[in-house]
């Protein structure tokens, strides 16, 4: 009897041994079951996979493994020839965000880099009508600002001396007029001609044309003396932008002495595609915001007809008040300005692929799918690009993680279909 009980005892025993064993060997087979290698990836680039280890195509470096706890499962998503699958784990750990394609107004606001340029009409350029040397400069530094016939330096112009002389003779006959202190003065210019002297508006002539200002020959008519030396005077308020003489110089005919330019009105000067410029009437007014973030106002004057043949752009001129001259010549602005057209569709500017030659976008086909598309790209105003050709209305494409979607898109069409045909749709750990 007590055989028979030692002997079931030691049975049960024995059960309970195994359930034990059993339930502690199950996790550890699991275990080994979870770290199961899957396949292996390219560590640069996560979209390459393959079912044996080996070095990446792209960079060389060793592929590594994927093991299956760390791979939540997958259903593989149909992927058209071209296209790209990412899941959703995916796109947003990479930050890949689409958007659908909108229509806008034809009204959009162009944003222009700008060049501040003195205005043509307002540039003086003091020239020499003889040859001769400078004598004098007085405070005549680029940059200065300067008065209308305010003396910039004295020259001498052997020439001068008989001509002026001519003149004096000539105007010894003028009747003249008596001012408030007593001194007389001679009509000039343009009265003289029409009392018959001639030979007074010919030697007036001689004497601008040697350099003498009109009021250096008004002064020399009023107190009938011969000047020592020819002033040369500034011909208009304005500043100094180039200076080429000093003191003691030898100068030749037609020598350029100075520029002085009137800056209370300037240009700015910006450059613009064919297709923005159709759309830019004259007289439209646009915003110009400085460097300080001082803004002006500006109107377009002109789109020059000129046309670069290296970046086929056009120039847009536009005029502006300078109030305190704080637009200064060379200046960069920002110049913001509307423009109407018709209306078209839009995406993000960060949407487009722009090679050069090529501007591309990726469509989302299908939840986690994306097509690489051609499109034809029109005007861009702030962030927005008007596609020309190659979408519709409504159609999503991605916005954001572009570039990221892109180097995807052209390792997969790089790879051999040896090495991607076990490929698999990139996973959370892959990005």
């Amino acid at each position: 009897m007590k055989k028979i009980v030692g002997a079931g005892i030691v049975g049960l025993l024995m059960i309970l041994s195994y359930a034990v064993g059993t339930r502690h060997t199950a996790p550890a087979r699991a275990n080994v079951d979870s770290r199961r290698i899957l396949y292996w990836v390219d560590p640069m680039h996560p979209a390459y996979t393959s079912d044996r280890p080996g070095t990446a195509p792209d960079c060389g470096m060793a592929l590594e493994p994927v093991y299956a706890d760390s791979v939540a499962p997958l259903h593989p998503l149909p992927v058209p020839p071209g296209a790209i699958a990412i899941d959703p784990a995916s796109q947003r750990l990479a930050g890949i965000r689409v958007a659908a394609v909108e229509k806008t107004s034809g009204t959009h606001l162009v944003r222009f880099l700008g060049r501040v340029v003195p205005e043509e009409t307002r540039v003086y350029r003091v020239n020499s009508g003889m040859d001769g040397f400078i004598r004098e400069t007085f405070n005549d530094s680029v940059g200065e600002r300067v008065k209308k016939n305010q003396k910039l330096a004295t020259s001498y112009i052997g020439e001068t001396l008989s001509v002026a002389s001519g003149f004096l003779a000539a105007t010894a006959g003028v009747p003249g007029a008596v001012g408030k202190d007593g001194a007389r003065t001679v009509p000039f210019p343009g009265a003289l001609a029409k009392q018959g002297v001639s030979s007074v508006q010919g030697y007036t002539d001689r004497l601008r044309n040697l350099g003498l200002s009109d009021a250096q020959i008004q002064q020399m008519a009023e107190n009938r003396q011969l000047p020592e030396t020819v002033d040369i005077v500034s011909p208009a308020d304005g500043f100094i932008l180039a200076r080429n003489i000093s003191a003691g110089q030898h100068f030749d005919r037609y020598a350029e002495f100075y520029r002085v330019a009137d800056l209370s009105q300037v240009w700015i000067v910006a450059d613009v595609f064919g297709a923005e410029a159709d759309n830019i009437p004259p007289g439209a007014v646009a915003r110009v915001t400085l460097p300080d973030q001082r803004t002006f106002m500006a109107r377009v004057s002109h789109v020059l007809p000129q046309v670069d043949p290296e970046t086929h752009v056009v120039k847009l001129r536009l005029e502006a008040n300078n109030p305190g001259f704080v637009l200064r010549p060379d200046m960069f602005v920002d110049v913001d300005l509307p423009v109407s057209g018709p209306a078209g569709l839009t995406v993000p500017q960060d949407a487009v692929l722009d090679s050069g030659r090529v501007q591309r976008v990726f469509v989302e086909r299908s939840a986690g799918v994306f097509e690489p598309r051609t499109v034809q790209v029109g005007w861009r105003s702030g962030d927005q690009v008007e596609i020309l050709n190659g979408l519709q209305e409504g159609e999503r494409v991605v916005v954001e993680g572009t570039f990221l979607v892109d180097s995807e898109s052209r390792l997969k069409s790089s790879a051999s279909p040896l090495d991607n045909k076990n490929a698999k749709p990139a996973t959370p750990s892959q990005i």
